[in-house]
């Protein structure tokens, strides 16, 4: 069986572990012990900071007893310093990045939420000492404004404590100039790292629309915020979220575990899946805005000459000859443009075996990180057999018929 066919109208044949990696994920997540309220404070400050623009610095954020903090302000310090690709680097390891949907997860229906994505410009926005900036995920600045989140103007009624800051994982919607919240990461200084999505949605309802944030532009607030409507996965709100009506352009739909903290990188956890009624741009396009003969990927070269993905760990696609990384002056870290030939890719037990390869080039050097292995999977499966939204509604459908059995049983 070819590796895009469909074993039954819901369910594809193996190509990935995603479901694996989901369960692992969740269970390092009971393990998992960070520091949440220091991982806030770093990224806050880093957010502030970044050295990629010529406006004044900002006063640090809050402070604790020096000798406790000395280690965890040294790698402020030094975040704050970057720039260029490391300041990249760092900053767009910092956001929670969906995996591509590229099997269904198992109890979609009980365990997942779902909403219709915003199209625009992923970025994290952060409120503190009186003012409010805003950074894309390669880190440089989309805006500086004052805003009526938690400190984020200069008003006689804002706080001037530096615990008071604020962190929003938001889109950018350039038609309506409004911040589509899509989670939060703090809220008042409190971090919500190691909440539970279910938790942070709840949190983010309750308290975005009580700080006027959600209002109309004003001078002590230029962008308005809003929420976005997250539905349980059943058959009603994966319908709705798919075909009902939006205040944005849509740009796919977004799949969230429960139980799923907010993870920096990569996530098996939290899903995209696009088609194209949801979506303008399903399959990749070229710099002029057209579709590729061919799919291409972007993939990072390691020390030993192999080629592969963001993911941690990484997925190996293939490898280049020592003699031609030689001639064409390659460095160990570069990102790399190839193409995926005629020979595609080819799959056993669900795990990467060859991958045709032909190389293209450098990407655009804004480019800070190589494709995950889900994209590449993802796009590679719409251009032959694509996910489809019948797919999804079929597996709901199953799990529920199969619950009606059990019950009748």
């Amino acid at each position: 069986m070819a590796p895009h066919d469909l074993r039954r109208p819901f369910k594809r044949a193996a190509i990935s572990d995603q479901q694996r990696r989901r369960e692992l994920s969740l269970q390092r997540q009971a393990q998992n012990r960070r520091d949440a309220q220091h991982q806030a404070r770093f990224l806050a400050h880093t957010i502030l900071s970044l050295q990629n623009d010529s406006t004044e610095p900002e006063q640090e954020l809050e402070s604790a007893p020096q000798v406790e903090q000395q280690a965890q302000d040294f790698d402020v310090r030094q975040a704050a310093r970057l720039r260029g690709p490391e300041a990249r680097r760092c900053f767009a390891k910092q956001l929670m990045l969906p995996e591509w949907m590229i099997d269904v997860p198992e109890r979609l229906n009980t365990d997942w939420y779902v909403c219709a994505r915003p199209a625009g410009k992923r970025c994290f926005v952060v409120s503190s000492n009186g003012t409010t900036v805003s950074r894309l995920r390669n880190g440089s600045m989309l805006h500086r404004f004052p805003s009526a989140l938690p400190n984020g103007a200069r008003t006689n009624n804002s706080s001037r404590s530096g615990q008071s800051y604020c962190i929003l994982d938001c889109i950018f919607h350039e038609p309506d100039q409004t911040y589509y919240v899509i989670d939060m990461v703090c809220w008042a200084g409190m971090s919500l790292y190691e909440c539970t999505a279910e938790f942070r949605f709840f949190w983010l309802n309750s308290k975005l629309v009580e700080t006027g944030a959600c209002n109309d532009p004003s001078p002590y607030h230029r962008y308005r915020f809003m929420t976005i409507l997250i539905y349980n996965c059943d058959q009603e709100g994966l319908t709705a979220a798919y075909a009902g009506p939006a205040p944005y352009v849509k740009d796919g739909l977004l799949f969230y575990n429960k139980h799923a903290h907010y993870q920096p990188g990569n996530t098996p956890l939290v899903l995209v899946w696009k088609d194209e009624s949801c979506s303008q741009y399903v399959i990749d396009t070229d710099s002029k805005g057209q579709i590729p003969d061919q799919q291409q990927v972007v993939l990072e070269l390691l020390d030993d000459g192999r080629l592969a993905t963001s993911d941690d760990p990484s997925i190996i696609f293939g490898c280049l000859e020592q003699d031609f990384i030689q001639k064409t002056e390659l460095q160990a870290g570069n990102l790399l443009r190839f193409a995926i030939s005629e020979g595609g890719l080819c799959f056993a037990d669900g795990k990467l075996e060859r991958a045709d390869l032909h190389y293209l080039g450098k990407p655009n050097r804004a480019r800070a990180f190589a494709d995950s292995y889900s994209k590449v999977i993802f796009q590679y499966t719409a251009r032959h057999s694509p996910l489809r939204i019948e797919h999804l509604l079929a597996s709901i459908n199953s799990v529920n018929e199969e619950e009606n059995t059990d019950m009748v049983g």
